[in-house]
């Protein structure tokens, strides 16, 4: 039992930093990138719905990881799982600092998502396992400001890079704090937990796998409007995601424990977070690329219009928890998700109107009404669940997360692609129409979500 005023030791801060910091530099370089799309498209001669592979890829690498993590923590140290998540990642920035070929450059993304799949659960890990239960709580929201500050930060740090340097430089700059990062965790990761192998199912792994790596190439081959091309990927991923099913039903311990999906409630509550991913993501895509194709503005101009709303969301992520505690999960997350409406509708219908500060102020609401909203979901989510599948409840969520973020930038980039193979050009005209089109699609979303909030925010399995 630990005492109330027990100190956090210093390792254990050097730990938590360290595994922050790679979490950090994961949604840096993501958000970073989308950015610099534009530039990427002109450099290696792509298409819009080419380069948002540069995401996508990143984001399948991380979903495909993430189901194992908690066997993974269990079957070996914390410090041995961290410093190859840190050398992956080390190794796939270089990669993609010298990249001569867009080939190459995924090639960097897939090996510094691998690392992040990997890293993502620990810091969070440790802070529930080294961290004095009277501190918990502080070094929770600490861990959740690290990675809410870097989507904020992200889009004006690429921008910055873009104008002043290359796009190269977006990797080179993080090295150093990788490496920082490495010497931390090396000193200070201690090992609290007890070791225990587990099997982790090949079979279950490969379907997981392959599901999402369907689902991915489906969506984003909307554009080309080729039956064969968006149809078998995506026949494939549902076939894959049968069999994963079935396969779990027989497991005593599935990688996921996909019956939590019996519960309407679970279920009703892990669709309304997908679609808020799926939301936010293609939101992180369509406006910088707006701005820059559109506005005909500078990368650093686009990073420093959608900076304001980062900093909104990451604002009101603990103010959105302290409301839950004061007035219940209701009331900020159905605010949250009317503002996710608004600022959806308003850039649905008036695309006219969207210029550089009529952006950066609709923007704001939604970010603010999202970062007001997702944190509760996720707290609501698990409040529903038995205890004993609070991991599991959790892997999902974590794992539902990355893959909407691969999905959103998917079927956005591939509306946007959409309107300029049809018009025939990838200039001001058709990306404005395409943009217009993403954003009709989100709006549907977003009353869906809310819809779904009404019904089963707030309830729990007894309640029904």
């Amino acid at each position: 039992m630990q005492v109330t005023n027990e100190k956090i030791p210093v390792k254990v801060y050097a730990a938590i930093i360290a595994t922050g910091l790679m979490s950090f530099c994961g949604v840096i370089v993501e958000t970073s990138m989308n950015i610099a799309f534009p530039t990427l498209m002109r450099d290696f001669n792509v298409s819009t719905n080419v380069v948002q592979w540069i995401t996508s890829i990143y984001l399948l690498a991380v979903s495909i990881i993430v189901p194992i993590s908690a066997a993974l923590k269990s079957s070996y140290e914390t410090k041995s799982l961290f410093l190859v998540a840190n050398i992956l990642f080390f190794l796939g920035l270089v990669i993609d600092a010298l990249a001569p070929a867009f080939g190459v450059l995924l090639l960097g993304r897939v090996i510094q998502g691998i690392g992040t799949g990997i890293a993502l659960p620990l810091m969070f890990n440790i802070i529930l396992e080294q961290v004095p239960q009277s501190k918990v709580g502080t070094m929770m929201g600490v861990g959740n400001m690290i990675t809410g500050i870097a989507p904020a930060l992200g889009p004006t740090f690429g921008g910055f890079v873009l104008q002043t340097l290359s796009w190269r430089w977006v990797f080179w700059l993080l090295i150093p704090l990788i490496v920082f990062s490495f010497v931390l965790g090396l000193w200070g990761i201690e090992q609290k937990s007890e070791i225990r192998k587990v099997a982790i199912d090949k079979l279950s792994f490969l379907a997981i796998a392959i599901f999402f790596i369907g689902m991915i190439v489906g969506f984003s081959n909307l554009s080309t409007v080729s039956f064969m091309r968006i149809a078998l990927p995506l026949i494939i991923g549902f076939a894959s995601l049968g069999f994963l099913i079935w396969r779990s039903n027989k497991l005593a311990e599935p990688i996921l424990n996909l019956k939590l999906f019996k519960d309407p409630n679970f279920a009703g509550h892990i669709l309304g977070f997908f679609l808020i991913q799926i939301i936010s993501l293609g939101n992180a895509f369509l406006l910088p690329n707006f701005i820059q194709v559109v506005n005909g503005n500078t990368a650093l101009l686009a990073g420093i219009i959608v900076l304001p709303a980062g900093l909104a969301g990451a604002i009101m992520s603990p103010i959105g928890g302290r409301l839950l505690d004061n007035f219940g999960p209701r009331k900020p997350i159905l605010i949250g998700a009317s503002m996710m409406i608004l600022e959806s509708a308003i850039f649905a219908l008036f695309p006219q109107l969207l210029n550089n500060i009529f952006i950066m102020i609709v923007y704001i609401i939604y970010m603010a009404g999202m970062g007001m909203a997702l944190g509760d979901v996720m707290t609501d989510t698990l409040a529903g669940v038995d205890e004993k599948q609070t991991a599991q409840g959790n892997a999902i969520l974590n794992t539902v997360q990355q893959f909407a973020g691969a999905v959103g930038t998917s079927i956005t980039s591939a509306i946007v692609a959409f309107s300029q193979r049809q018009m025939n050009s990838k200039g001001p005209v058709a990306t404005r129409q395409g943009t217009q089109h993403a954003y009709i699609l989100l709006l549907i979303l977003a009353i869906i979500i809310m819809v779904l909030f009404v019904k089963y925010i707030g309830k729990k399995t007894s309640d029904k």
